[in-house]
């Protein structure tokens, strides 16, 4: 994955203590605003150890 979408992913991402939190509406942005699948943004969440959270759809688990 691009170097670049990853930094967007942690910088969307909300630090809780020692973890990182991505609201699903945030991953959706980036979606559309990197121009690429969701699932990517779910992939690389799921490579970082970010949590998706507030999922609308059930698209991530």
């Amino acid at each position: 994955m691009n170097g670049e979408l990853t930094r967007a992913v942690y910088d969307a991402a909300q630090r809780r203590g020692n973890r990182y939190e991505l609201p699903c509406a945030a991953a959706f942005r980036l979606a559309a605003k990197w121009c690429v699948e969701v699932r990517d943004i779910g992939r690389i969440c799921d490579q970082k150890k970010i949590k998706i959270i507030q999922c609308q759809l059930g698209c991530f688990q």
